[in-house]
């Protein structure tokens, strides 16, 4: 059977789901290349976790601007000789097309040198033969130098950003820009997954691909590989066929590393733990400062555990300020070992809770979500820029929307807004509007435009306030 992953992998940057901001930000980079004008970063690092788009950016990138893909992985031999052979020599000589045709900078020939698993590249013990000989012995060194020296455009795409820049490769900080993949929402996971059924010809349950969205946090690739192996043999799908699935506990190995930091004091042992950690230390200090006072229940060790977890924060402040990642391993040090040792008594509290930052930073980021949205169908409509709507037509509109149910409904089917978006607008404080909105405009004559009003007040108000209707016909709502 064909590899979904592989067969429904995105062609070109608009086939991607999520992390706009980060494709933009290397389009933006890949733009300067195409003008001839190589930016002064020459070479990008796309981190974040497995399965957010980063190796499928960096293939859809050469696709869109047409440039010739050399892609070195952790499957080949990658120390400096093989680095110079392949990456060197690809990134500072010329181009041919796929039919031989030799293709000249200046006329727009280009090859993007994509390093996929670079943070996995240097740090080898293993041995390719006799004496000392290293698989990537010298490797980060000459990556360092080729992008000094580069003529084409080059991608390392890692998973943990720290492990990369450490060492001898903290001279990429420098050379390279940083763009950074983050956790694909449910929702588009959903669209996709709903997509490939459509092309598998599949009838799925739409609680079951919820159910696989959620559970692979984020991870695309994971969501399509659970799809395609509930998929086998079948045609339809309903939520019962979860049960042949081993549920996927991505959150074991950080609830095993905060009974690491509160159960013991052994400090080479927390700190052998936490490398086997695929958190970074920013978010690893909001998992001890979430569980922390649930587990220290003495004041003495509570206040002790917050004083060495204050000192981590201020490490992390100077991180973000001075780009200096090298401050990571005192702030780490001081989370993990300095709040370990912090207590002189044992507790029994073994259940653990995710930050509460997650759940405020994701419905931040819905919401941000459904007022784009709204903003988008809005600005057309009323003839301006979405900026101009935003700023001062929305906060009218949704005045308006919250407290004239009759205009909520007409905007409702003009604007054709979805429950979500309706529910944006209402606020918890008109929440109990939505069912009424709802109802009201499946009612609706769509030949006739006639907004049932159904109660004696909308009655009312429409038999003695006609001056206020004939206000609202020329409002630059009422279209």
């Amino acid at each position: 059977m064909e590899d979904w992953t592989e067969k429904y992998r995105p062609q070109r940057l608009s086939d991607i789901i999520g992390n706009e901001k980060a494709i933009a930000s290397i389009i933006k980079w890949a733009r300067q290349w195409q003008n001839n004008q190589p930016p002064k970063q020459k070479a990008v690092i796309l981190a974040g976790k497995p399965g957010t788009g980063k190796t499928s950016t960096a293939y859809a990138l050469a696709h869109d601007f047409r440039w010739i893909p050399i892609e070195l992985n952790a499957s080949d031999a990658r120390n400096a000789s093989k680095i110079k052979m392949v990456a060197t020599s690809g990134a500072l000589n010329e181009t041919f097309d796929d039919t031989g045709q030799f293709i000249p900078i200046r006329k727009g020939g280009r090859k993007l040198i994509i390093l996929d698993e670079a943070d996995n590249l240097y740090e080898r013990t293993e041995r390719t033969g006799t004496g000392s000989d290293y698989s990537d012995k010298g490797g980060k060194k000459e990556i360092v130098e080729t992008i000094k020296k580069t003529n084409q455009p080059i991608i390392l795409i890692v998973n943990d950003y720290y492990q990369l820049i450490k060492g001898s490769g903290e001279a990429l900080k420098h050379l390279c820009i940083n763009i950074r993949y983050y956790d694909v929402f449910s929702s588009a996971i959903i669209e996709l997954l709903k997509r490939i059924c459509r092309e598998e010809g599949i009838i799925a349950d739409k609680a079951l691909l919820q159910t696989i969205a959620d559970r692979s946090k984020g991870d695309v690739r994971s969501a399509v590989n659970d799809l395609q192996s509930l998929s086998c043999n079948k045609k339809q799908l309903t939520i019962e066929a979860l049960d042949v699935l081993g549920y996927r506990d991505q959150e074991k190995i950080i609830f095993d590393a905060l009974r690491d930091i509160f159960k013991q004091k052994n400090i080479k042992s927390i700190k052998d733990n936490l490398t086997n950690l695929n958190e970074t230390p920013e978010l690893l200090i909001l998992w001890i400062n979430e569980n922390l006072p649930k587990e220290y229940r003495s004041p003495n060790d509570l206040v002790t555990g917050y004083n060495f977890l204050s000192q981590a924060d201020l490490f992390l402040g100077r991180v973000m300020k001075r780009q200096h990642y090298g401050l990571w391993a005192y702030a780490s040090d001081l989370m993990s070992g300095g709040v370990a040792t912090a207590k002189n008594h044992e507790y029994g509290n073994d259940r653990y809770n995710a930050p509460n930052w997650f759940k405020v930073m994701r419905e931040q980021r819905t919401s941000t979500a459904y007022r784009t949205a709204i903003i988008q169908k809005l600005a057309p409509v009323c003839h301006n820029s979405e900026r101009k709507t935003k700023e001062s037509i929305l906060p009218s509109f949704t005045y308006m929307f919250c407290n004239n149910l009759h205009f909520a409904c007409k905007m409702k089917i003009k604007l054709d807004l979805s429950e979500n978006e309706i529910k944006f607008l209402l606020g918890k404080e008109h929440a109990h509007k939505l069912k009424q909105i709802v109802l009201w405009c499946e009612k609706t004559d769509e030949k006739q435009g006639e907004i049932p009003l159904d109660t004696e007040k909308e009655k009312t108000k429409k038999e003695i306030q006609p001056e206020q209707k004939e206000i609202r016909q020329q409002s630059i709502f009422d279209f």
